[in-house]
């Protein structure tokens, strides 16, 4: 960060902007010392004179020094647009940050009234508050502030949302980190950079808007006087002395442009650092309670407006237990385990006859202190899953600050202490090291070293292998298998992959189109499949013995959007057996005499996958 805010000053444009700012800046302190006297000297003698070897910009109707008066006017001047500059930043940021802060209800109100003043112009809305406020240096820093405020409320709005979405949020809130130290140690740093250009620049505009009010008679009044009112005062006798309107006119023009050139040199060089990704999400599943089981999801249903795209999805586990959910990209895999986790959007609706976790019943609340200690989460992409401005250690520690009480130095033992339990070389320096420091494999363990933070029962991995390469993989892999072993962890890994979870879980849910379509054990999966799109998934996964000469085999057509579901069974418009009882009527979710259960009505009748 440091050689960023350096390369600045290293940009010719950078420097010389810099260097103006600072001028500036110097000359705002130290011009009401040096010349205020020489400014404030009234000569009857030399009324209205113009630029001479001892008054270089000439003298104003009361014989005093035009030139003295634009240099301590500098102070007035500076203060007052960066007064008005901090009022619109921190209006702007609460503005901007409210869907964060107060839910989303609220905050769309307050999205609505920001994109409504964002539609008028600065200055008018400058010149309305200013009518509200009255005539003055206070009225119109107000009037000022409240006018900047609606445009850095939406860049905060923008940088914000994107960044709210991100893995490394979400398992905060799962540590059970409060909305404000969310959004203050989490969001904002992370957003820093453009909000900080965009003040600087909007300081260059205040000293323009700010002059130009006090040249309308609506800022700064005698006796007190900035650029705008010297500005205004020499306008009457600009053809008799130019000198007494070019001189406070140059000196708002060029404190304006230092300001907005080095606003423009910030966004340059800073803007080469490439954007945070979002994630993108897949989806998640369902079998029949047990009331003493560890997990219970009965008729789970999440819903968005106009779309539900889990539908019915109901299963069991016990501690020490190993599933694995299934299903291609929009099954509602991923879904799934978030609203277990009670972390789905604030615009979807989570239903469920029954959600227990630990004997306690998810759907009155997000229960943080079970979130936090008793259920960890392991998303998909490790580099968004941290963040990137926090050293890995001060994250993990962060989570027993919040939950065991503990105080820093010994959180802080206790994350070196998990860093080594996931088998993180020299964990006590690489807790000192940021997320970019470590390999996409260090970081996927760094985060499963989060959730072992507290004493999980259960451990819900979302994709935990998708970005990683095959030797990585096995070796994440294999560290969750040892962890389930070794503490008796419930593992919940929801993949694509059914290769890995068939060798990772006990049992195997397969999901399609928002519901389980079967149910089974692992080992039996590629023996004892009875739906169509299992024995397709797995039909699609080459293996040693393909052969290479024949295309590879496919699941015809798409999967089923959830907003536009067939009637009937979802999966009958990519079904070889599907027959008008399939497109009519959707099957239910079956159990055989071994608890294995199939949604099909032609479970078992022999399938031939399409190359």
């Amino acid at each position: 960060m440091a050689r960023r805010w350096a390369g600045v000053l290293r940009s010719p444009l950078g420097a010389s902007a810099a260097v103006l700012v600072a001028a500036i800046l110097v000359l705002a302190v130290l011009a009401p010392l040096l010349w205020t006297d020489a400014a404030t000297a009234t000569d009857t003698a030399r009324i209205s004179q113009g630029a001479s070897a001892e008054h270089w910009a000439g003298t104003d109707s009361l014989g005093r020094d035009i030139f003295a008066r634009v240099l301590v006017a500098t102070s007035l001047s500076v203060r007052l647009a960066l007064a008005a500059t901090a009022i619109g930043v921190v209006v702007g940021l609460l503005l901007g940050t409210a869907p964060l802060l107060v839910g989303r209800r609220a905050g769309r109100l307050v999205t609505a009234v920001v994109n409504i003043a964002v539609a008028f112009p600065g200055l008018l809305l400058a010149l309305f508050f200013a009518v509200i406020f009255g005539v003055g240096a206070t009225g119109a820093l107000f009037a000022l502030g409240l006018a900047i405020a609606p445009a850095f409320a939406r860049l905060t709005q923008t940088t914000t949302a994107r960044v709210a979405g991100l893995d490394y949020v979400a398992a905060a809130r799962i540590a059970g980190v409060g909305r404000f130290r969310v959004l203050f140690r989490h969001v904002l740093p992370n957003v820093a950079e453009p909000l900080v250009v965009n003040a600087t620049v909007a300081a260059g505009s205040a000293l323009l808007a700010f002059a130009g009010l006090s040249f309308l008679g609506l800022g700064v009044q005698p006796p007190d006087y900035d650029w705008g009112r010297l500005l205004g005062e020499g306008l009457g006798a600009i053809y008799l002395h130019p000198a007494a309107a070019l001189a406070p006119g140059v000196a708002v023009v060029l404190a304006g442009l230092a300001f907005n050139l080095f606003g423009e040199a910030l966004a340059k060089v800073l803007g080469e650092r490439r954007p945070l990704e979002r994630p993108v999400r897949r989806t998640a599943a369902e079998p029949a309670p047990d009331d003493s089981a560890m997990l219970v999801v009965e008729d789970l249903r999440v819903a968005f407006p106009g779309v539900e795209p889990v539908r019915g999805v109901g299963f069991a586990m016990d501690r020490g237990d190993a599933v694995g959910i299934v299903g291609e990209s929009g099954s509602g895999k991923s879904l799934t385990a978030l609203a277990v986790s009670r972390l789905v959007d604030e615009s979807g609706e989570v239903r469920a006859e029954r959600l227990s976790f630990l004997g306690a019943d998810l759907r009155a609340g997000p229960h943080r202190r079970l979130l936090g200690t008793s259920l960890a989460m392991v998303f998909q992409d490790p580099m968004t899953s941290f963040n990137p401005t926090m050293r890995i250690g001060r994250q993990l520690a962060e989570v027993a600050c919040e939950h065991q009480g503990l105080g820093r130095a010994a959180a802080l033992d206790r994350a070196v202490d998990r860093l080594d339990a996931v088998r993180i070389p020299e964990p006590a320096r690489r807790a000192a090291q940021y997320p970019h420091e470590f390999s996409g494999g260090m970081r996927q363990r760094a985060m499963i070293g989060m959730g072992l933070m507290g004493s999980p029962a259960l451990i819900v991995a979302d994709e935990p292998t998708t970005a990683l390469d095959v030797t990585v993989q096995r070796r994440v892999l294999s560290l969750l298998a040892d962890i389930r072993a070794a503490d008796d962890v419930a593992l919940l890994l929801i993949s694509h992959d059914v290769t890995v979870v068939e060798q990772v879980c006990d049992r195997v849910l397969v999901m399609y189109a928002g519901r389980i379509v079967e149910d089974l054990p692992s080992a039996e999966l590629r023996s004892r499949a009875r739906h169509p799109y299992t024995r397709a998934l797995l039909a699609a996964v080459p293996d040693m013995t393909t052969d290479r000469s024949l295309p590879l085999a496919v699941i015809p057509g798409r999967p089923a959007d959830p907003a536009h579901l067939p009637t009937g069974c979802a999966f009958a418009p990519r079904c070889p057996l599907a027959d008008e009882r399939c497109t009519a009527t959707e099957p239910d979710l079956v159990a055989d005499d071994a608890g294995r259960r199939v949604a099909c009505w032609h479970a078992d009748i022999p399938v031939e996958v399409r190359a």
